[in-house]
Order: C-alpha cells, then sequence, then structure tokens
C-alpha cells in the first residue's frame, strides 16, 4: 500500500516529515505490521487509532528505532532512518513517550527532566522554565521523587522529560491510559499547546473521541493493516469508526 497522496487538500505545503512505505515487523512467526505505509506532514497531529493488537504501538516503536522492521523504510526529514537505533534518532530530532510513563522513580522530577536534556552539552535552564509553564504541577513538586507523583503527574512528567530532547516529531503511546477524565482533558489541551508551538506529533490512542477531536488526520489500523485513513472530521463521521471506537449510542446519534 503506497502511502496516500494529500497533497491535494494540503495545498502548497512542504514534503512529509514521515513517511513509513510498505513497512512489514515480525515478532518470530508473527507478522505483527503487514506492509503498511502512511505520511506524517510538518505541524500535524496525527493519530493512529485502533483495537489491543492493532499494531498502533509496534509501528511508534519501528519508527522511534525502538524495533527494526522486517522490511520496508521509514524516511525521516528527507532521510532513511530504519533500523537506526533509538538512542540515535533521538539526537535527529524524534522523541518517544511509550505507554506505562517510564519515569525513573528514585529520581526527583527536576533530575528527571534533566535526563530528558542529556543529548545537549550544556543544561538549558530556560528551556526548562518553558516546559515547566506547560506542566505548573512539575513546578511544585521538583524536588519530589517521581515515584511519588500520581499517574497524570507521570504522564506529564514523561512528556515533560521527551521535550526537553527539543523534538521535531513527537511519538505519544496511549497518553490518556489510566487517566481521569478531568485529567485526561488537560493532557491532551497541553498536547495541543506543544504542537501550536510547532512539534510535530503522532499520538496512539485508543480514546478515538479524543484523539480524533485533537488530530488533523487518522490511520486505522486492524491486525497490523490500514484500513481506514483521512482527515479528523472524516473519521469522526464515519459509521464504521463510530461504531467500532465511539460506541453504540454515539454511533447512533
Amino acid at each position: 500500500m503506497t502511502p496516500p497522496d494529500l497533497s491535494a487538500d494540503r495545498g502548497e505545503l512542504a514534503d512529509p516529515l514521515l513517511t513509513v512505505e510498505e513497512l512489514d515487523v515480525r515478532y518470530g512467526a508473527i507478522r505483527a505490521l503487514k506492509g503498511i505505509s502512511f505520511v506524517v506532514y510538518p505541524g500535524e497531529i496525527v493519530a493512529l487509532l485502533g483495537a489491543n493488537g492493532a499494531g498502533k504501538t509496534t509501528t511508534q516503536k519501528a519508527v522511534s528505532g525502538m524495533l527494526s522492521p522486517t522490511t520496508g523504510t521509514v524516511t525521516y526529514d528527507g532521510g532513511r532512518i530504519d533500523g537506526i537505533p533509538a538512542h540515535e534518532l533521538i539526537h535527529r530530532g524524534i522523541c518517544h513517550v511509550p505507554e506505562g510513563r517510564h519515569v525513573f522513580p528514585r529520581m526527583t522530577v527536576l533530575e528527571n527532566l534533566e535526563m530528558g536534556g542529556y543529548r545537549f552539552r550544556h543544561f538549558d535552564r530556560s528551556h526548562l522554565e518553558e516546559i515547566l509553564d506547560l506542566f505548573p504541577r512539575l513546578r511544585e513538586r521538583l524536588n519530589q521523587a517521581a515515584g511519588t507523583l500520581s499517574g497524570g503527574e507521570q504522564q506529564m512528567l514523561a512528556i515533560g522529560r521527551a521535550l526537553m530532547g527539543r523534538p521535531q516529531l513527537l511519538l505519544l503511546d496511549e497518553p490518556s491510559m489510566g487517566l481521569a477524565p478531568l485529567v485526561v482533558e488537560q493532557i491532551f489541551q497541553i498536547i495541543s499547546e506543544i504542537n501550536e508551538q510547532g512539534v510535530t506529533i503522532l499520538v496512539v490512542e485508543q480514546n478515538a473521541a479524543q484523539a480524533l477531536a485533537l488530530a488533523d488526520r487518522g490511520y486505522v489500523l486492524e491486525t497490523g493493516n490500514i484500513v481506514l485513513h483521512g482527515t479528523a472530521d472524516g473519521l469522526l463521521a464515519d459509521q464504521a469508526v463510530r461504531a467500532a471506537y465511539l460506541g453504540e449510542e454515539i454511533a447512533m446519534q
């Protein structure tokens, strides 16, 4: 499947920041991704939707260097990156916030944030202040052990730590998982603000309604295949998407 040509919808915008073509990933005998292709343009928020096991997280891991694809290509900012390890891609401006947050629990909030900026020779205090402006709760807890934070605060810390790397492309895997609705609303508002500051975002999310309310475009995966793609508004209006991911009650409205 070749990446959909969306140039007509996007006018004279730049070439894609990220292009995935015919990507296959296998776990032993299991073919987790089956030749998927998609594009992400600079400045977009693109959502990957689908049920558990559809291949969303595997896709992100293949983009961020946490997995090497079996076949296919990943092109970022004009260069091939498939097979390049994750720690090298951070230096190229790709930062990944995996599912589960994975903060360093015994380190303080400040130490976690400092770790996020490790690729820079000198610590940038002004950039830290910008991130703390996005996450005022973290400012209040700078000297607190990360393991003692609430789930929502740990998610904020994980995103803030990634932003310390000054990403051009930010990958977010299930940012709303396990969080109360009010906290989810806050997290998605912050993600929107990050995007407004010029960061391109590829988000994996089971909460399809929240993701599509946030995103410009989306791709729907089923068992390792992309089965639908389009604008966020178009996918929200699609009856198959509404029935499968937004619930019967919403789908019947």
